[in-house]
Parts: structure tokens; sequence; C-alpha cells
């Protein structure tokens, strides 16, 4: 028997080798060529950091207030890490990358019990989810939602049985459900719900065990939540009567029903029904371009194998349940992707088995991929000509266009691997769909990145906190700064036109940071510094010269012209009190 667990476990490790490797070197390139993206992983990383500044573990915080939009498990997770290798932003991007490769290794042993007689969707799965290009460049964020696929794929494997054992593995599910409802809160059941009560129309020991299958799974959920409370209770108390209210009704029901928010700081996100649905093929790419796949899920026919029952089971009803929901993101079904995935690659193994022809016929093979990255590498071939014109004017366009050329070179050869015959066509489709996601990611470190470096701005407010000087925000602060800057207080929010007014009166020496879309005169003149940000600016202005530009006054003239970026500066001054 050990020598048979010994091969069992040779041959485990032997069939991660080919796809983790590689995803694991091109998820580190891809996620150090550039800092943390505004706003999704400053924003995480701020919270960190005050919570981690303050000795504040049990409710997070962002620019001095509570924050009730988050729960705190991936902030401990990073707060560990920080333990051992001190406050930077090396560790929480590491453990992204860990979090993507559990999120694989998961997938792959979730396919081998799902479909124990087609060892071949145990191989193809994770090959196939890293290739998703949304789910790999999401992944490169600081943020909830790949630490919540792992919850949810571990949970779901919990219910699914080994050789072993038939029963599901009940207090390891109620854990991971409490991890993943601690990791972003009650949303984590809408990924769970209907696997485990649509349980007997896939497991048979479900439908043999009915209500032990009901019955054991409702005490999981329970300590699931039991974990959630023993946080949430204290929390609330801690953080007092109106966290309270965000915590436990606001921050949710904002999500779920329209307009049901009653604070500026939840982020609601109302898309109409059908939005995940048209945006479906997009999140799925590359394999909605590749014919194969459609002929495969197209040709899938009843009776349905336990894999095939348990995908439809998860997918179905609950993108049916995101789009009644009103607030909706792309990253929502991010824990989704794998099983569209194992979805995938069952029809595909089923396809192989029964109609040769069609799974093999070079015309439904990758040769649309191959033709549109051969046309793309043409359109970046072109960029130089088109920008060298006077017609055509796009900052996005024209600041790609110097390393483009280069860039055509690796989608030409892309093309040529998809336009390929032969065995391994899913793998050279996963393939390019990694190296096209990563080449993209690395054009845009290249040439659009310093629109969202925010340092120089940074350096500036760091600077003034730390000189004594308040800064002020007009409007909504996402807390862009506070990491990157380890401010130590918090930036006040203008978010009315008399304001500013105000804010210079009470602090002559302070400054405000504004967010126009255009950079105006007045800007070039008067302001200490200006960068580009996404495609509007990030001016930052001494108090009492806005308020008098405001009032339609004219400030004196400053002693040195603002810093404007991107060109190289020696050195932010800022005001002297």
């Amino acid at each position: 028997m050990a020598t048979s667990n010994t091969y069992r476990r040779s041959e485990v490790l032997r069939s991660l080798w080919p796809w983790l490797p590689l995803w694991t070197v091109v998820a580190l390139v891809a996620i150090f060529s550039h800092g943390p993206m505004p706003l999704y992983s400053t924003r995480t990383l701020a919270v960190a950091w005050e919570m981690w500044r303050d000795h504040n573990w049990l409710v997070p915080h962002i620019n001095g207030e509570p924050y009730s939009e988050k729960v705190p498990l991936l902030f401990w997770l990073i707060h560990a890490g920080w333990l051992v290798s001190g406050v930077n932003d090396v560790w929480p991007r590491v453990l992204e990358v860990i979090f993507g490769g559990v999120q694989l290794v998961q997938l792959s042993v979730l396919a081998g019990r799902l479909f124990p007689a087609r060892p071949w969707v145990q191989k193809a799965a994770p090959w196939m989810l890293l290739a998703l290009s949304y789910a790999f460049l999401f992944g490169l964020q600081v943020m909830y939602e790949v630490l919540l696929a792992d919850c949810v794929l571990g949970a779901l494997l919990c219910l699914t049985p080994t050789l072993r054992r038939t029963e599901p593995r009940w207090l390891l599910f109620g854990v991971l459900t409490g991890a993943g409802l601690l990791t972003k809160g009650p949303v984590m059941m809408l990924h769970l719900l209907f696997p485990w009560l649509l349980g007997p129309l896939w497991s048979d020991w479900a439908r043999e065990h009915r209500a032990r299958w009901y019955g054991r799974g409702v005490l999981a959920l329970l300590l699931g939540f039991a974990m959630l409370l023993a946080w949430a209770i204290p929390a609330g108390f801690a953080g007092g009567e109106a966290y309270q209210h965000r915590l436990f009704f606001t921050q949710t029901a904002g999500r779920v029903v329209n307009n049901a928010q009653q604070s500026q700081s939840v982020q609601s996100h109302p898309h109409w029904f059908g939005w995940y649905l048209v945006w479906l093929p997009m999140l799925l790419f590359p394999f909605t371009a590749w014919p194969r796949a459609w002929v495969a899920i197209g040709a899938l026919r009843k009776p349905f194998e336990s894999g095939i029952r348990f995908a439809l089971c998860w997918l179905l009803p609950t993108l049916l349940l995101f789009s009644v929901i009103s607030g909706k993101q792309w990253y929502y079904l991010l824990p989704e992707f794998g099983g569209w995935m194992l979805l995938l690659a069952g029809a595909m193994a089923v396809l192989r088995e029964r109609n040769a022809k069609l799974a093999e016929g070079y015309w439904l093979g990758s040769w649309p991929l191959g033709v549109a990255s051969i046309v793309f590498a043409g359109l970046l071939f072109a960029l130089p000509y088109v920008t060298a014109g006077q017609a055509f004017h796009n900052a996005w366009v024209e600041g790609a266009a110097p390393y483009s050329r280069t860039f055509s070179v690796g989608f030409l050869l892309l093309g040529c691997l998809l336009l390929l015959r032969g065995r391994g066509e899913m793998r050279r489709v996963a393939i390019a769909g990694l190296l096209g996601a990563l080449a993209l990611n690395t054009l845009f470190t290249l040439t659009l990145w310093h629109k969202y470096d925010l340092a120089p701005a940074t350096a500036l407010i760091s600077d003034a906190q730390g000189a004594g000087h308040p800064v002020a925000y007009a409007g909504n602060y996402e807390g862009q700064f506070h990491f990157a800057g380890r401010l130590s207080r918090p930036i006040g929010e203008l978010r009315d036109g008399m304001a500013v007014q105000t804010f210079a009166l009470e602090h002559p020496d302070g400054l405000v940071i504004t967010h126009p879309d255009q950079l105006d005169a007045t800007a070039l003149r008067y302001a200490l510094l200006a960068q580009p940000f996404r495609s509007a600016w990030v001016v930052v202005w001494p108090a009492p010269t806005l308020a008098m530009l405001q009032a339609g006054l004219t400030p004196p003239e400053p002693a040195e012209p603002p810093r404007v970026f991107p060109a190289a500066i020696p050195s932010l001054n800022v005001p002297q009190s």
C-alpha cells in the first residue's frame, strides 16, 4: 500500500509540473513589472497599513475611519508576512501569486475527483484556467477575489468524493466557508449555495443520504457563520454604532438592491440584468474565440456524467443569481472561472471520446485566434505610422507606439503557434493566452504605467505631512497615497464648493489635491505639482492659492514653477509654515 501511495503522489506531482512552474514564473514577472495599481491594490494596502500602524487588528480602517467594505482575513495574511519581513509591497504581491497557484492546484484536484474516468480533464483544466487573460491580469491586483476563489474551491473539494471517502468532510467545509466569509463577507454563500443545495443532482452520496447531506451541511454553514460572527460582533462594538450599521446591513444591501446604500462610501456598482452575460465572452477569452470549445459545449447530451452535472449546478444558477443582484463587477465572478474551465474541459473530453473528427479537425481549431494575433501584430507594427501623422491623436496609442513594433514580433510568433496543426492544441491556446497577457502587461508597463504611478505626488504629500502640513483631497479619497507614503494622518475630504475656502482659512499652510480632467493654465502657473493619472490629472496646490483662484482672485506669484510630470524632477518642495 505504501508503494502504491508513493506512486500516486509522484504521479500527482508530475502532473503539476507542466503548468504550475510556468504560471508562477510568468505571474511573478508580471506582478513585479510595475508597482501596486491604483486604486485596487493601493486601497487594500492602505487598509493593511493603517491596521498595522495603529495596531488595530480587529477593525479595518481607511483614512482614519472604520472600513466596513471588507472583512479582515486578507489583511491578517499580509500582516503575517510583515511580521517576518517588515512593511513592504513585495510580500502582498507574492501572496497573490501563491493564491493563484493554489487555485490552479485545487482545480486540478477537483477535476480528478469529478472526472475519475477521464484523466485528460484533470490535466487540461488548470491549463485552461491559467490561459484566461482577464483572470490573469486581475490576479495581479492585491485584492480579495483570488483568495475567495481558493476558499470556494476548497469548500467545494470538501463536498466531492475521494477514492477513500464518499461522505463530504463537513468540518473542513465549515472552516473553509468561514474563511471565505472572513475574506469577502456573506457573498461567499452565493458561490457555495447551489452546489450544496443541488447536491442530489450530481452527488450519489447526497442522493442516498439526503437528511445527512442537508443536516450536516447546515451545521457546517453555521460553523462558518460562527467564525464570521466571532470577528464581526467584537469588531462592531469596537468600531462604533455607524460602523455596526454599515457592517451588518448597508455594505451588503447596497450591492444587492439598487439605491439601497445609505453612505457614499458604499460601492454598489449597479448594472442591468444581462450585464454579465454580455461580458462573459470577454471574461472567458481566449476560449470563447476557439471554435472547438463552442462545438464541445454544444455537443453535450444527456445523460450528463456527475462532473458535468456538478459544473452546471454550480455555474448556471450562480450566474442567474449574480445577474439578479444589482451590484455587478467583472471580478465578482472570479471564483466561477475555474468552474467554467472545468465544464469546458469535461465537454472537450466527451467530444474527444465520442467524435474524433470534431475533436481533431483543423477548421474547428485555434486558427481564428492565430489569425487575430497576426492581425493584432500588424496593427502594432503600423502604430508608428499612424501616430506620425497629424490626423489622429490618442494618448494611449501614442504612448504605445515607441515599443509597438517590438511587441508585434511577439504576437506574430504567438499567431504562428496558434496556426500549427497536430496534438497539443489546447496547451498551445493556453500558452499563447498566458504569454499574450504577459506581453500586454509588459507593454502597459513600458508605455502607460507613468499615468498610474503616483510616486511624485505621494512623495510630496508624505513630506508635507512629515513637516506638519495638513492635506486635503477635493472629492472622495480612495487611500491611494497612504501606503506608499506611509502616511501617519488622515487626508481630509472636501466634498462641496465652499469646503476649499473653509480649509484654506483654517489651514493656511495646508495642501489640497485635485483631480481635474484637463490641466489648465492656472495649474501650470500656481500649483506645486501636476502629474497625469489615468485619463486625467492629479494636481497639488497650496490651499490659500486654490481658494483664491476659486474665489476669482489672483494669487501671488509662486517662488518656483510647478513640478509637472513626467519630466524629471530633482526635488519636491512644500510650503513652509
